[in-house]
């Protein structure tokens, strides 16, 4: 796990409430699990079919036949249980999850979220993120803020086919934290140790405001 995931994923895991119902994205978002606060419970639900995931297995004792959705071993906490993916999506269709963390390629100032292809390349298919971008209460998007050439994911518009439009709540870097509003758009309210404001200008293409209220050296290590 690079630092820059795992400062994502903790910082992510401080916006977990008491008693939700979440569902963590392939990749990434799976490593909020790790960050979950003292004294706050959630249930975790993956895609395919299983809702009070644990930790995962000690080495040795995975299942095969026990899996979320990016096919990695799970372990269920007490009273979890299995069931097929129309039940699983039919939790995520009812509005019945509180958030979802997801990955991104791409995310604009509009909240318009590209995720699931990069045009002209071969894949299997979209998977559930269109399903949970407007499923869950809060959408959070939490990914590395750049490209690995350097370009800003936080885009003034999205270039590649959309995910979901004007879904995103909360965008988590490991170099800042925006929030959307609906009379403001994205706000950062948060910027990273070792990070200015210069800085997150410099590499954000999106427009936002900066909170009044600006927390620097808000998170990371």
């Amino acid at each position: 796990m690079s630092d820059a995931k795992r400062i994502i994923a903790a910082r992510a895991g401080r916006e977990l409430k008491d008693g939700q119902i979440i569902n963590l994205g392939i990749g990434l978002p799976t490593l909020v699990a790790n960050y979950v606060p003292a004294g706050v419970d959630v249930i975790i639900q993956t895609e395919n079919g299983a809702i009070g995931v644990g930790p995962r297995p000690d080495a040795g004792c995975e299942d095969r036949d026990r899996a979320n959705a990016g096919n990695q071993p799970i372990t269920l906490i007490s009273g979890g249980s299995y069931f097929d993916s129309a039940t699983s999506f039919g939790m995520i269709r009812g509005g019945h999850l509180d958030a979802t963390f997801l990955g991104t390629l791409q995310v604009d100032e509009e909240g318009n979220i590209a995720n699931w292809t990069v045009p002209g390349k071969m894949l299997a298919g979209m998977g559930g993120a269109m399903d949970l971008i407007t499923g869950a209460k809060i959408v959070h998007i939490v990914t590395e803020h750049c490209s690995k050439d350097g370009a800003s994911k936080l885009m003034k518009q999205c270039t590649f086919p959309l995910t979901g439009a004007k879904e995103c709540d909360v965008i988590i870097t490991e170099r800042a934290l925006f929030r959307r509003y609906p009379d403001k758009g994205f706000v950062l309210e948060e910027v990273a140790k070792g990070y200015s404001l210069d800085d997150i200008a410099a590499c954000t293409d999106m427009a936002y405001t900066v909170a009044d209220d600006l927390r620097l050296d808000a998170f990371g290590e």
